[in-house]
Order: structure tokens, then sequence, then C-alpha cells
């Protein structure tokens, strides 16, 4: 619309509305009485009929009363409008639009769960063409159960070409056995990943992983933490980043995930961390569906893992080196551990005494020694109990000490001396 258009449309208003009569109008705009009369007929014909009615398709008051009720319920409490009207939905048989809900929650001026902030200029890294060409590793420790349980730790995996979760577990703590989990249930389900993008924490990195010149120059490698033997075993490149802003994408996933799941927790009445994981599939199946994207390049590259390679019990484990003694035995945690017997049958050499060794121990508390690529399970060795020799007593004459007479030399006062 031109300026022109705007003045005539706002002064044949005012005469619409009674403010000023058809003369006025015309000498306002400076046309003739029966040109004002057209222009009257033609905004009239645009006018809907229906200009301030209620629209037949509005929602009804009670059910907005309602949404408004449930959204300040102690059930929903903390939902953003897209969630919450996904819940209503849901749980409560109330579609509507995450904008309606906005309106409803403005309508009654109540403020927004998170204040929205101005985007910031930042040059987005791409993804990954490709499914398992790079996945995201880190840990949220947060109260996930709010009030009814102790603060948890939610360790989480995402693929950088999808978005999707491709494995989580909750733990007590962020801890090494918690990263053996993830990574066992991210094979289980995807495959082996190309590489894994983590932080610095020293879950994945050895506190001796900076080597000295000398050391550089000899040849020698750096030394890995637990996490990262299994991966070097499993031909995983470990990538670490030096900021939280590398890792972008789990860091804005655990955003997300706070947003909901806490939510998702507290209306199935998860209480505790057994029932938290048992629910972790239905939730994971939920946010991929709602945020995973297709990757550029349908071809996954996760690799499955081959029948020939080592079991996952043997890979994802802790590692110890002790030397092996003549008699096939080792000490480990202040016990005496030998060879099962009939291990070495199948494999050929058996081990040499004064070997040293390498000692992998389960998540479920089983030992091995593993030399050349070959498991050797180990049984522990009862001590023998050892007799207590009896007591000695010392040789001696058997006479009484020899006791000085009171009146002895000894006894008397030294004389002064003047």
């Amino acid at each position: 619309m031109s300026k022109k258009e705007l003045m005539r449309y706002k002064v044949v208003s005012r005469w619409i509305d009674g403010l000023i009569t058809g003369s006025e109008a015309a000498e306002l705009l400076n046309l003739s009485y029966r040109q004002v009369c057209r222009l009257k007929k033609r905004i009239l014909e645009v006018i809907h009929k229906n200009k301030g009615r209620k629209p037949a398709h509005a929602l009804d008051d009670e059910v907005r009363q309602r949404i408004l009720e449930l959204h300040q319920s102690e059930r929903y409490k903390n939902c953003n409008d897209v969630h919450f009207a996904e819940l209503l939905a849901k749980y409560e048989g109330i579609e509507v639009s995450p904008s309606t809900v906005r309106r409803i929650r403005l309508a009654a001026r109540i403020k927004a769960k998170r204040k929205r902030r101005p985007s910031k200029a930042h040059r987005p890294r791409k993804r990954k063409p490709q499914a398992g060409m790079l996945v995201q590793m880190d840990g949220s420790f947060h109260r996930w159960l709010e009030d009814r349980a102790e603060p948890m730790c939610l360790l989480a995996a995402i693929d950088d070409a999808t978005g999707r979760i491709v494995a989580a577990v909750f733990r007590p703590q962020e801890d090494t056995e918690g990263y053996f989990l993830l990574t066992r249930q991210m094979i289980e389900r995807e495959g082996i990943p190309m590489s894994i993008y983590s932080d610095q924490h020293m879950i994945f990195r050895s506190p001796h992983d900076k080597l000295t010149i000398e050391q550089e120059l000899a040849g020698e490698s750096k030394p890995l933490s637990q996490f990262g033997q299994a991966l070097r075993d499993l031909g995983i490149e470990h990538i670490q980043a030096h900021t939280p802003q590398a890792k972008g994408r789990i860091e804005r996933l655990f955003e997300t995930l706070q947003d909901r799941w806490i939510v998702e927790l507290r209306l199935r009445g998860v209480d505790s961390i057994e029932e938290a994981n048992r629910v972790l599939p239905e939730l994971i199946e939920e946010h991929n569906k709602a945020f995973a994207v297709e990757p550029t390049d349908p071809h996954s590259a996760f690799v499955p893992l081959e029948q020939n390679q080592p079991d996952l019990d043997l890979i994802l484990c802790y590692r110890h080196w002790r030397t092996l003694g003549t008699g096939q035995t080792l000490s480990f945690d202040h016990k005496t551990y030998a060879i099962a017997e009939g291990s070495q049958k199948s494999v050929i050499p058996p081990i040499p005494p004064k070997t040293r060794v390498e000692v992998r121990q389960t998540l479920d508390g089983r030992l091995f020694v593993w030399y050349k690529g070959k498991a050797y399970p180990l049984r522990e060795i009862p001590k023998p109990k050892r007799q207590d020799a009896p007591s000695k007593q010392k040789a001696g004459s058997g006479r009484n000490p020899h006791k000085p007479a009171a009146n002895h030399p000894w006894r008397k006062p030294l004389p002064l001396i003047s």
C-alpha cells in the first residue's frame, strides 16, 4: 500500500467510525463527495463482516484456563512452550500449538522458563557427511531426578552427522567404568565409529602423556589411559577438544536434555538411578525421532564387531602389569593367582617364567593374562596358613639377681669436698 492509499484509508475509516462527516473526508482528501463514497464502498467490501466477533474456532475459555492451571501445576513445572504443547497432547489429550501456549502464558503475565538471548555470530563447523565418522562423548552431572534422589551423571554419545544419541547411561559419577559401558552400548547398537571426540578429562588421557625431548628423540610413545588403550585396540581415533566450544554439539545436547528429560523422568515417577536407566531407551528413541537429521551420505561409517576380534569384555576392561613367577603364578590385589588348568593346551607356546605380562580385569571382576593376543584365565590360589613358631626363652643361670646390702659402700653418700 502506497502512502497516498494509506492516507485515503485512514480518512475514510474515520468517516466509517463516525468521527467525521463525508464532506469533511472529501475536503481532507481534496476529492469530490461522490469519489469518497466510492472509496467508502470499496473499504466496506474489504472489511470482514465478523470484525470484532469471536472466531468460531477460537479456544474455549475453559480449555484456556485448564491449560494455564496445568502449566502452573507441580506436574508440568519448568516446561518450555514447545515441550509443554507436546506433553499436553500426549498426557492430557489437548492438542494446541506452541504459539497458543505462549499467548496464554503471556496473557497471564508468566515469564518464560529461559530468557531468549540474541544469537551470537559464529562460524558453525560442518557436520560429518557419514554417520559414524565422528562421535562426541561427554558427561553431565546434574540433579536429573530433582529432590527425589542424589545428583548423578548422564554419560552420552552423539553422532556428529545425524545428531542421534547412539548411547547413554546414568552413573553416580563420571568414571572410567561408565565410559566402558557407554562404548559397549554404542558398539552393540550401531558399531565401531571411526573417531571419538572428547574433552581432556583424566579418564581420556594419562597424567604422564607429555614426553620430554629425550623421550621423543628415543621414539617413545605417549602413555594411554585405561580408556585410551581400549580405543586403541578397537582401532578408534581419539581426538581431544581444547575448549568446550569445540564440542558444542554435545554441550547443546545436554542443555536440551536438562530442559526435557527432568520433566519426562518426573512424569514417569522415576526416583532411582536404576529406574532411570530402564526408561533411557524410550527417552532416547523419542529424542532421536524429534531432533535427528539425515546425513549427507546415506552410507554408514560404523563398522560391526568382527568375529575374529577379542570379546568386548577383554577390550573394555582394566589393565595392569605383573611378572609371572616360576610356578605360573602372580600376585594381584594382595592375592595369589595361577593360570587355570587347560588354558595352555590351545595356546602354543606357553608363557615362559619371569615374563612381564598384562593382567586384564573385566568389569564383572574376572581376571585374565593377556599374552600374544591370547587370554589365559586366572584362578585364585588360597595362601597356606603359617603356624606360629613357639616362643623361645633365653638361656640363663636361673639365679636371682644379686641385691646389694643396705650398708654397702655404693649406698653411702659421698663425702663433701671442702
